[in-house]
């Protein structure tokens, strides 16, 4: 088996603020990312597969198709948004970087298998949102 990783990029922002908590609690718990203006980021998303080599093409993936798939599903959803406001998904989620991994998965995953239906498998998605924070979700842990 081979893992291929792919990294794309896209820029978004966000606010960071549960619902349940209060003003002050959102505030001591997210700090300056609970700006009621939001802030942006400039995210760098990995996308890992994983998949025996295809004799044919000595490949595990087609890159061009991955391509495609993460440009269709979250690139274009995501590019130039405002999370909070934008993206269903978190109108009642909080658009944590660990939730937008989780996001990216499931979407993903929801075509998958008409884009490869014999494979290969979605491994993981890691997303850096600065130079010090990433976060990564297994795919097999979504939905």
């Amino acid at each position: 088996m081979i893992r291929v990783t792919r990294r794309y990029r896209f820029s978004a922002s966000h606010r960071l603020h549960a619902a349940g908590l209060g003003d002050a609690e959102n505030r001591e718990l997210y700090g300056k990312c609970n700006s009621p203006f939001g802030h942006g980021h400039n995210y760098e998303m990995e996308v890992s597969v994983r998949g025996p080599l295809e004799e044919r093409s000595g490949r595990a993936v087609d890159p061009a198709l991955l391509d495609g798939l993460v440009r269709r599903e979250v690139l274009e959803a995501f590019e130039h948004r405002n999370l909070n406001e934008e993206i269903a998904a978190f109108r009642t989620t909080v658009p944590t970087t660990e939730n937008l991994a989780r996001e990216a998965v499931r979407r993903l995953k929801q075509n998958w298998s008409t884009v490869f239906p014999a494979g290969p498998r979605l491994e993981k998605v890691a997303i850096a949102e600065t130079s010090r924070n990433a976060f990564e979700v297994s795919a097999h842990e979504i939905e």
